[in-house]
């Protein structure tokens, strides 16, 4: 089996001090994604930025404690792409492609539209590319994974309040038709195809009115995978006990093995 875990850490240096390497030890995926990071690999301790048993890669945006990618994984990939090769993206961190010879797994932190949603445009530029990405590689004959945090809550299901965030950023009309596009394309929702009516399962909480506590939250955090590979998925779940940050991470399981420290 092959586990790969993606979370959110909202800043992977204060994550750090509530646990994170007590989880990694605990958990052992053999690849992790972690998103908005907000740091750089040279502010990172040895044991952070090197794990015992991982390799570490890193997308770090320009703007100091904003954004950022980050991988670890137990399976060297063949080859490692940090960005998009699109500058308007690349400068904020957003983006790993690694190519694990069976799939090319890509590591994303989509932008949010902003409260006053000013940057909704740049954040639709932002989805188009990756579609425009998955679509390439799976015209080259690729299998593809993706995940990471999406910052949309898709569907009416996803969200505890639906009709009171319609105008809200993270659940606008143009935004969820992005993921219907998505979808049409092939790729699936690995957590939804095998959950199908499950309600109340989220992996965002805001930190006001103890809303994780209440289980008051949004689902925006995502696997997907191109459909030649949804035979092979085995589990897909939500992990709400983990503390650390205010989203939670999320998980697939394939029925695939690759061997540890080689591709």
């Amino acid at each position: 089996m092959l586990t790969l875990y993606s979370w959110n850490v909202n800043g992977l240096r204060a994550v750090y001090r509530k646990g994170f390497r007590n989880w990694l030890a605990s958990v052992q995926p053999d690849i992790l994604s972690v998103q908005e990071t907000k740091c750089r690999p040279d502010q990172l301790s040895d044991d952070l930025k090197e794990p015992p048993g991982y390799h570490s890669y890193w997308a770090s945006a320009q703007r100091s404690g904003y954004s950022g990618v980050g991988l670890y994984d137990q399976i060297e990939p063949k080859s490692v792409q940090i960005g998009l090769d699109i500058p308007e993206f690349d400068r904020e961190g957003r983006t790993i492609v690694a190519d694990y010879g069976a799939f090319v797994f890509i590591a994303a932190y989509f932008p949010t539209s902003g409260q006053d949603l000013s940057r909704l445009p740049y954040k639709l530029a932002y989805d188009d590319a990756l579609l425009a990405l998955c679509n390439q590689l799976c015209d080259q004959g690729r299998s593809v994974v993706f995940g990471g945090a999406l910052n949309v809550a898709h569907q009416e299901l996803d969200i505890a309040r639906p009709k009171e965030n319609q105008q809200h950023a993270g659940f606008l009309p143009k935004e969820r038709a992005w993921i219907d596009k998505f979808v049409e394309a092939g790729y699936v929702d690995t957590f939804r195809a095998l959950h199908t009516d499950r309600a109340g399962a989220y992996t965002w909480w805001s930190y006001i009115g103890k809303a994780r506590e209440r289980n008051k939250g949004w689902r925006i955090d995502y696997f997907f995978v191109s459909p030649d590979l949804m035979p092979l998925v085995v589990d897909a779940a939500i992990h709400p006990d983990v503390p650390g940050s205010d989203h939670c991470p999320v998980s697939l399981t394939l029925q695939m093995d690759l061997p540890k420290g080689s591709s």
